[in-house]
């Protein structure tokens, strides 16, 4: 799936989230979207839309799927920030792979309220919090240590999490500095509360510890 024929890449790097989601959501309800295509020709954008795509599976109703599926994305995600990549890398695996049509379509309806309210008053700018690399490393850390709780089978804690997460994948997909400062200040409170006061952040980390070694 690459943007339409009559789309320049331009526009589809400039198009709103809506406008997005609207080209995502169109066609076979039953295609299987492929991540590597959904980034194709977002520029500095496809951090917010990978972002965005991985969020999708902490709102599934069902107590640990969506965690245990957004969680590691998120941190992937983050890693990259932190490290200071400028496009998304992903394994091959996973850029073959990706949500469904009607998924999308799914999403965007229930977001679809509060997409038209936040449209309204997100618009490009303060843009050091969003290029710089200080600001790249900040927001990589906070998202893999916000990955990491969603991991985690924390009760009650996946819509929030996934809210927090949207937050910071708007900011990145409308480039809004303030937005971003805004979703940094959620994501402190978040890990402070839900991870540092609760013990659950030292849990998360020696158990991905223990994966890796």
């Amino acid at each position: 799936m690459t943007p339409p024929a009559d789309q320049d890449s331009h526009s589809y790097r400039e198009a709103g989230t809506r406008a997005l989601l609207d080209v995502f959501a169109a066609g076979d309800p039953n295609e299987q979207l492929r991540m590597g295509d959904v980034l194709h020709g977002l520029g500095d954008r496809s951090f917010g839309m990978l972002l965005f795509v991985s969020t999708i599976p902490a709102f599934i109703p069902i107590p640990g799927i969506g965690g245990a599926v957004s969680g590691p994305l998120v941190i992937l995600i983050g890693l990259q920030l932190l490290i200071g990549l400028r496009q998304p890398w992903l394994p091959k695996f996973l850029a073959r792979r990706g949500p469904h049509r009607s998924a999308m379509a799914r999403f965007r309806d229930l977001l679809a309220p509060w997409l038209t309210r936040l449209e309204k008053l997100v618009k490009p700018r303060l843009p050091v919090l969003l290029d710089h690399r200080l600001a790249d490393f900040f927001t990589g850390v906070l998202l893999v240590l916000l990955g990491l709780l969603l991991s985690l089978p924390i009760p009650f804690t996946n819509y929030l999490f996934g809210v927090l997460l949207l937050l910071f994948a708007f900011a990145l997909l409308e480039r809004d500095g303030w937005l971003m400062a805004g979703a940094w200040a959620a994501g402190v409170i978040a890990i402070a509360v839900f991870g540092v006061l609760s013990g659950s952040l030292a849990t998360a980390a020696a158990g991905w510890i223990d994966m890796l070694f």
